[in-house]
């Protein structure tokens, strides 16, 4: 099409047609080849319930090993699938984005296009780091207390496949959300919602706030982990401080 033809209401929508398609059919081929991929994925999904991952082995716990079992008919088949789907959405993020941004890229000035591009993908960076930083340090230190955890020696802890995978994925889609405070923060800074004197104020109040949802990612009584959760996203909210003063 010419470029300067006007591009009627309809046209705009089978373009977004497309893009939505185009992105689906990448992440099905990618949720199909994780799929295909069971005893490597699930290698990698099942690594942080015994003593041997790497982070036990860093901080040299003692040994242990979580067994893991299956109540349902389907439901270890509904566990690989709901795995390689996500496994599929996060291999496919890259291409998503980029068919998203070419798709709005046209309506945007070059400064507008230039800043989008480094916001997405930033964004993007951010929330992988947050997942790796679950899947590494939250996760299995969460794991470890809770899979463990006996009020009396009488009653074994006999935890479902399901129950693991579920808590796996939506701690990581948490810590991946909580990892985007810096883009955010910069957002609000840009358009003057915010300033970093506001948010140092109001240092104090985010320090409980963190520790609330801290407390609320890892249901646990263990100080340590509340910590270890607690730190990085205080981190975050002083780096958040730092991004809104150079952007204002």
């Amino acid at each position: 099409m010419n470029n300067s033809e006007p591009v009627t209401f309809w046209q705009h929508l089978d373009v977004l047609r497309w893009v939505i398609l185009r992105s689906l059919v990448v992440t099905t081929i990618f949720g199909i080849a994780a799929f295909c991929m069971k005893d490597w994925l699930f290698a990698v999904v099942l690594a942080p319930r015994t003593s041997e991952f790497i982070t036990f082995q860093w901080l040299g716990v003692e040994p242990f090993s979580i067994h893991l079992m299956n109540t349902g008919l389907t439901e270890q088949f509904m566990t690989h699938m709901r795995v390689a789907i996500y496994a599929g959405l996060l291999c496919a993020a890259p291409y998503v984005i980029f068919e998203l941004f070419r798709f709005v890229s046209p309506g945007l000035y070059q400064n507008e296009r230039r800043a989008a591009f480094w916001v997405v993908t930033t964004g993007y960076l951010m929330f992988i780091l947050g997942t790796l930083l679950n899947y590494f340090l939250i996760f299995p230190l969460t794991v470890r207390f809770l899979g463990t955890y006996q009020v009396s020696a009488e009653v074994e802890n006999m935890l479902t496949l399901q129950s693991y995978t579920d808590t796996l994925v939506s701690m990581s889609l948490i810590m991946g959300v909580i990892f985007e405070l810096p883009i955010v923060c910069a957002i609000l800074g840009r358009l003057h919602l915010i300033s970093s004197s506001l948010m140092s104020r109001y240092r104090r109040h985010a320090i409980v706030a963190i520790l609330v949802i801290a407390a609320i990612i890892t249901p646990t009584t263990d100080i340590f982990t509340l910590l270890v959760v607690s730190l990085p996203i205080w981190l975050l909210y002083e780096f958040s401080i730092l991004v809104v003063k150079l952007i204002r």
